[in-house]
């Protein structure tokens, strides 16, 4: 039987997102709009809930395209507020489009998103060496720096513990328990 972190419920959608994709290094801007966005979208809710949702995301967000997002106006947000498939919360649905115009003003100024959101942890992923996931910390040091610089620069929904989320979801910090298959995969 393969030993998976013990966050992982049964069903295929989650056992493939932690197989597959969580703590897996991620450079792609896209990629990484799209996974700050879906964090983001999580506060207050449960992971699971979000990526049942994921699909709806990528079609009524353009695919994550983030120079289509940040063009996004009133009547736009409106609509997306009226799609079952998101969370609609008005705030968080604002949070999105103004992410997306912070997200372009970063790449602007670096270069990549990735290159600047990279910087936080010295471009290399940080191993964690956790033998029970109740050990596995909620935010750190860095995950404090990342939120603060983030929202300095305009973004929203970016706590310490969202940062700290998306660190893990794309790679920044593994977080697998050692007893899990993809953390000896991942080394």
């Amino acid at each position: 039987m393969t030993e998976r972190c013990g966050w992982v419920n049964e069903d295929p959608l989650y056992v493939e997102y932690h197989d597959k994709e969580w703590g897996v290094p991620v450079h792609d801007d896209r990629k990484l709009f799209e996974m700050i966005t879906l964090e983001g979208a999580q506060a207050g809710l449960s992971w699971y809930t979000v990526l049942k949702k994921r699909e709806a995301y990528r079609q009524a967000f353009d695919g994550f395209n983030f120079e289509k997002v940040a063009a996004y106006d009133e009547s736009k947000a409106a609509e997306l507020l009226q799609n079952e498939g998101l969370i609609r919360n008005r705030l968080k649905i604002a949070s999105t489009i103004g992410n997306a115009q912070a997200f372009m003003r970063v790449r602007e100024e670096f270069g990549s998103f990735d290159r600047y959101i990279w910087s936080f942890v010295g471009g290399q992923t940080i191993v964690g060496r956790w033998r029970e996931l109740k050990h596995v910390p909620a935010r750190t040091g860095i995950s404090d720096a990342m939120s603060k610089d983030l929202r300095k620069r305009g973004f929203k929904f970016v706590g310490s513990t969202i940062c700290y989320a998306f660190m893990q979801a794309t790679g920044m910090v593994n977080d697998h328990v050692m007893s899990c298959f993809c953390y000896r995969k991942a080394r």
